[in-house]
């Protein structure tokens, strides 16, 4: 029986040399240490690429001077500061790894029992977890989905934006038209946008006959909306407490924000129809998308953010990645409950939750397993994630077998048996 668990790689030995690095954003702090214990003390260099040439100079220079041939580097993630300093790194011949700031949170009091924290502490903490063993091997996208990485995350902060100037709009339409929120509950449906662009006070929709208003309603709803939202829309109009003093410097803003939104939504179509593109270069992308319930924007999300789902080699490796791995708290006759870790990647873990969604609708393929977890008694929540546990899995499954989804599987194979 083939073993599905994660194994854990000792990726430092006699003839290894401990790099440690300590990210800033301007200048970043190194440390070398040797198998025998000897080292460097901790030097700062900028980043620049004068300052990375420096690094390297220093680590070749402790290499030779000790007979060494292998190089291990180790670093916190931190964010958008590292990635100069990481791929600058690739192309030379080291290992790179990376240490959970968690980790080098508790294990700096072993250093002097003191928390203290400093430059010069923190990259021999680091060197010190990756001796230990317990760094992750750094696994960075390259071409298309490194492409997809990067769109995900500009669509992801284009989607936060436009959720901020809404809740903005709302907050102002509040003031000059109160009831407005009465007529129309959601600010974002096209007929309230245009209400709100043509026509923004009461007092313009008062100007307005009733049938006419019927008519522009039905013509930007397409025909969902009629006279009687209208006759809503006129009677709140003409009964409004609005304010009316700074009207125009409301207003002023409120076209600003309907402008920047609308400049929102076509940046946010750009980068859907980018993602479209670059996902076709993915050759496994179809693999991903055979599972009902997974479009094309969560499935370059996916991709995006693992990587490449080859490059792992275990489905526990790709769940802690996803900060979906499982972790309890229990001591003596206390049992603690299971629950999931949340140390990886946020954006995928919502993008994960959002295809369980869609997947346990009726006659979705997860509907029958998430209620057989609700008959076992597991909340709704845990139950969804459990379900997104599940795709994951699928996925990866999918990827390594290079297979598609295919839908009452079991039955397919005894109805092949029959006959």
């Amino acid at each position: 029986m083939r073993s599905i668990q994660t194994k854990k790689i000792k990726i430092v030995n006699n003839e290894t040399l401990i790099v440690a690095v300590d990210i800033g954003k301007a200048a970043n702090v190194g440390y070398c240490r040797c198998p025998n214990g000897i080292d460097t003390k901790p030097f700062s260099f900028h980043n620049d690429g004068h300052g990375l040439k420096y690094l390297w100079e220093k680590i070749t220079q402790m290499k030779n001077a000790h007979n060494l041939k292998e190089i291990v580097i180790g670093f916190e993630p931190t964010g958008p500061y590292g990635e100069p300093l990481v791929h600058y790194l690739r192309k030379k011949k080291v290992k790179l790894v990376q240490v959970n700031p968690m980790h080098t949170k508790r294990v700096k009091e072993l250093q002097g029992n003191s928390p203290n924290k400093t430059d010069q502490k923190d990259p021999k903490v680091i060197a010190d977890i990756v001796g230990l063993g317990h760094a992750l091997t750094v696994i960075l996208p390259e071409g298309s989905a490194a492409e997809l990485r990067r769109l995900t995350h500009a669509r992801e902060r284009a989607m936060k934006r436009r959720i901020a100037l809404f809740s903005q709009l709302q907050d102002l339409v509040f003031v000059i038209f109160p009831e407005f929120s009465q007529v129309f509950k959601d600010v974002k449906t096209k007929s309230a946008m245009y209400i709100l662009k043509h026509c923004p006070t009461p007092e313009d929709i008062v100007k307005y006959k009733i049938k006419d208003l019927a008519v522009t309603l039905r013509k930007v709803s397409r025909g969902r909306l009629g006279e009687e939202r209208a006759g809503e829309l006129y009677a709140a109009a003409k009964t409004s407490v609005g304010i009316k003093e700074g009207r125009r410097s409301i207003l002023f803003e409120i076209r600003e924000i309907l402008s920047a939104i609308e400049t929102t939504e076509c940046f946010i179509a750009e980068v859907e129809k980018e993602m479209s593109h670059y996902l076709k270069d993915i050759p496994y992308s179809r693999f991903v998308l055979s599972i009902k319930g997974i479009g094309e924007i969560t499935a370059a999300g996916l991709i995006g953010e693992v990587g490449d789902f080859r490059e792992y080699n275990t489905i526990p490796e790709v769940l802690k990645l996803a900060g979906f791995d499982l972790f309890e708290i229990s001591s003596g006759k206390h049992k603690g409950q299971r629950r999931i870790s949340k140390r990886g990647r946020s954006l995928m873990r919502k993008l994960l939750y959002f295809v369980a969604i869609n997947t346990v609708r009726k006659g979705g393929i997860m509907h029958e397993y998430y209620h057989g977890c609700l008959e076992r008694g597991m909340l709704k929540m845990k139950a969804l994630i459990a379900v997104a546990r599940k795709l994951l899995g699928i996925m990866f499954a999918l990827v390594r077998d290079h297979s598609e989804y295919i839908e009452d599987y079991i039955v397919e194979q005894e109805l092949k048996k029959a006959a």
